[in-house]
């Protein structure tokens, strides 16, 4: 039988997820064309606002890229736009003459953003927030430009803000009413929300209405109907949209705000549908996903003729998507005076929530900060539950309920299977569950490529995270280790680890075979872990096997983009005399290292290095007395210090020589990932100790010790340790911490994650309670440091490796 032709106007989220859900239930139903004006794949625009903050690129808020429509067997036709609909013959035509026949139609064209009718807002730099086209253009004006303005305060105008704000630009928001969000957000939930955004350094002009946009060549000023003005290199309109009817109301498709549908998403034309933004739905325009996919769901069902699905309309929520900011809203949250208010509110924690309530159901909700009972509060609002019994709780979320416990995983469990948990892509609580324990998932990322679930927005992450925590059992950080190690064995880090001390394994090749390998040579994954495994386990014994490290160790020196390399010397403490300054100077100088920069902990980078200089300047280095700062390793990094009571009047102690010791003491050790340490001279911690790996803080009684912190993307504080009362316990109590983290880690697991894996009392138990494990740890870390500190620069400075450093048109030639 000859397949029938299904069209497709429109390669955004609404058509595509329509044409997916299709191929699920009836994949040899159609011959598929689709057209898409864009010239691209599908991509999630939800996620254009981490591409402008630069979060993400292009290429990862790709949904479909071309391979996946050469996979399907589906036509694309893309940068094309569809002109014509003849209903007649049953054909579309595109703007550069291409041409379809159609057996059933899918008219996806969305929305188009509103541009206020003001004087200049043709001018060049006046661009709306709405395609790929318009984030390049708003990137190039950041990079020549330097002030924006942003004309609209809901949604899509804070995320352009946000974004814009995140490449440079100092930022206005003009918002014509006085409250930001007022469709999505009350006046205390959006006071907060502003105030959270001028902290971040936008500007607001509240209650302004735009009058003219002024320039000559381009955007240079607007003015307000006040009289005032401000300067403008680029003006972003989002103000809102408006649904893309052109093409339905040229081809004769009833239309009125938006294509009129029926509960089959079918037009007044029986073999034309039409989805998304640019439909109208029992007088309702939707212009979120969530309902989008609901209809694609359907839609996809009739064009499969299995007729049984009807779309009725959707409750929908907000969750804000400005970065870092959590925030939710759904259905009348402003009330009147026949409803009632339950509010909750904790300014200096940032934490709001309110919900309007009548005759005992729930109508409406705002929240601001904790928005982890955003789901449970949205269940019930569109279930119409009564909550006469837990009114006096209900506030305080899902886990103050009863006997259910007080963690984020016991909400979690509370929650029916049926609970939306990513409303970005329609997924269930019950979808991610059955595909967790169906598939064996046990990370974030494989969830996300299952079931699409927090791979949008990213506001649902915790509820996913919750989720797989609850499915595979105890402390979800343990599961992605609970796998085998890597594809090429069934093995797991433990079991490997274990064999290698069992089994008196001494080389990657031997492990490999030993374990049965199901690859002879492993991975990228396989082979620095196993390396790492054996040093740690037979220091004395095992030949570092170079070939089973990435490129930065390899040549021990950090590759940069341009494919030159960086070299940080190590400076003791962060401490350095006039002679050393000198001579990092001359080599420089020598080399013509094109940057030298003072980093974060303490030391001078010389960026910019060519390879082939490398052992050289490693040799200049090593004769002024300098060894390796192994900034490019996963190892020891730095200990950065302050210098407490030597000249600071607050200090208590002699931070930079406890400082010094530790360094002399730990450097050169490979961990299983970068490890820093700090030492800070009194309470006020200069140094920054509490957000490192193993911190020392000074007090008039001793030193406090501090574990398991991390800067970053992601900071985590330190844990407090314990206090003791003399250098040498601090070095005794650090070689032992450190020793158990070399031991029992995962290779790439930092000492955060560890710690919260294994949990605080464990890590007490061996190094603070335990005396006797204390020191047979410190000792074997002691024992593996006679074989550690060996200089890498200087080894390879006399020769060692001198083939990873010769230039390959050197060796042709040779």
């Amino acid at each position: 039988m000859t397949k029938e032709k299904l069209v497709v106007i429109g390669n955004g989220m609404a058509g595509m997820r329509t044409v997916e859900e299709l191929l699920k239930i009836a994949p040899d139903s159609y011959d598929i064309t689709v057209f898409g004006a864009e010239p691209y794949g599908n991509y999630n625009r939800i996620m254009l606002s981490p591409v402008l903050a630069g979060e993400k690129t292009i290429a990862e808020i790709m949904i479909n890229d071309d391979q996946w429509y050469q996979d399907n067997q589906i036509r694309l036709h893309k940068g094309k736009e569809v002109v014509e609909i003849n209903r007649a013959k049953r054909l579309v035509k595109a703007a550069d003459g291409t041409e379809e026949k159609y057996d059933r139609l899918l008219i996806a064209t969305g929305s188009k953003p509103f541009i206020i009718p003001v004087p200049g807002s043709d001018l060049p730099g006046v661009i709306s927030f709405r395609d790929i086209a318009d984030v390049d253009a708003m990137l190039a004006a950041a990079r020549a430009h330097k002030h924006a303005v942003v004309i609209g305060g809901g949604l899509l105008g804070l995320e352009a803000a946000n974004g814009l704000k995140q490449q440079g630009m100092s930022v206005t928001v003009v918002h014509l009413m006085d409250v930001l969000m007022e469709k999505q957000l009350d006046k205390t939930a959006a006071k907060m929300l502003r105030k959270s955004l001028e902290e971040r350094g936008l500007h607001f002009l509240m209650a302004t209405q735009t009058e003219t946009i002024i320039g000559k060549d381009r955007v240079e000023r607007v003015r307000f109907k006040d009289g005032t003005e401000i300067y403008a290199d680029l003006v972003v309109m989002a103000v809102g949209i408006r649904a893309n009817l052109d093409l339905a109301k040229k081809s004769g498709i009833h239309c009125e705000r938006g294509i009129v549908v029926n509960d089959t998403l079918q037009t007044y034309d029986p073999r034309i549908y039409a989805i998304g933004e640019c439909v109208q739905h029992r007088g309702m325009g939707y212009g979120l996903v969530a309902p989008l996919f609901e209809m694609a769901k359907v839609c996809a069902n009739h064009l499969a003729r299995y007729g049984i699905g009807r779309y009725t309309g959707t409750v929908t929520s907000t969750k804000l998507k400005v970065t870092g900011i959590d925030l939710f809203s759904a259905g009348d949250f402003t009330g009147d005076d026949k409803t009632e208010e339950l509010m909750f509110a904790d300014a200096s924690r940032g934490v709001y929530r309110k919900l309007i309530v009548s005759d005992n159901r729930i109508k409406g909700a705002v929240m601001y900060g904790d928005t982890l009972d955003s789901g449970w509060y949205f269940d019930l609002m569109r279930d119409g539950t009564d909550i006469s019994d837990m009114r006096e709780k209900l506030l305080f979320g899902q886990a103050h309920l009863g006997d259910s416990g007080h963690g984020a995983k016991d909400r979690v469990a509370a929650m029916a299977d049926t609970a939306e948990i990513c409303g970005c892509n329609g997924v269930c609580k019950g979808a991610i569950v059955k595909a967790i324990t169906d598939k064996k998932l046990y990370t974030l990322e494989e969830v996300r490529a299952h079931t699409k679930a927090s791979s949008s927005c990213g506001s649902c992450t915790g509820l996913v995270e919750n989720i797989l925590a609850l499915t595979v059992g105890g402390n979800y950080s343990v599961a992605p280790h609970a796998k085998p190690l890597c594809g090429c064995t069934e093995r797991t880090h433990d079991e490997v680890r274990k064999a290698i001390k069992d089994n008196n394994l001494k080389s990657v090749t031997g492990v490999q075979q030993f374990l049965e390998w199901k690859t002879p040579d492993g991975c990228g994954k396989c082979r620095p872990a196993l390396n790492y495994y054996l040093i740690c386990t037979w220091p004395g014994e095992y030949q570092d096997n170079s070939q089973s490290r990435f490129i930065n160790e390899r040549v021990h020196a950090n590759i940069q983009k341009d494919g030159t390399y960086s070299v940080v010397p190590r400076m003791w403490g962060g401490e350095t005399t006039p002679a050393e300054l000198k001579a990092i100077a001359e080599v420089a100088e020598k080399y013509k290292v094109p940057t030298v920069h003072v980093t974060g902990g303490q030391r001078i980078d010389l960026l910019g290095v060519k390879k082939e200089d490398l052992p050289a300047m490693w040799g200049d280095l090593s004769k002024a007395g300098f060894v390796s700062g192994h900034a490019y390793g996963k190892a020891i990094r730095t200990v950065k210090t302050c210098v407490g009571k030597s000249w600071c009047r607050f200090g208590t102690q002699d931070s930079t020589t406890m400082g010094i010791e530790l360094e002399k003491m730990t450097w050169g050790s490979w961990t299983p990932h970068k490890f820093k340490l700090a030492v800070s001279g009194c309470p006020r911690n200069c140094a920054e100790a509490t957000i490192k790996d193993f911190g020392v803080v000074c007090v008039d009684s001793g030193y406090e010790l501090h574990v398991g912190g991390n800067g970053g993307v992601k900071v985590r504080a330190t844990d407090f340790l314990c206090s003791v009362k003399t250098p040498d316990e601090v070095k005794e109590y650090c070689a032992a911490f450190l020793q158990l983290h070399r031991e029992e880690s995962y290779y790439l697991e930092r000492t955060a994650p560890w710690l919260e894996r294994v949990g605080l009392t464990y890590i007490k138990d061996k190094v603070v309670e335990d005396a006797e494990s204390r020191k047979a740890l410190a000792a074997r870390f002691l024992y593996s440091q006679q074989f550690a500190q060996i200089d890498p620069w200087k080894e390879r400075a006399d020769g060692k490796d001198a083939y990873e450093f010769t230039p390959l048109k050197a060796v042709v030639s040779a």
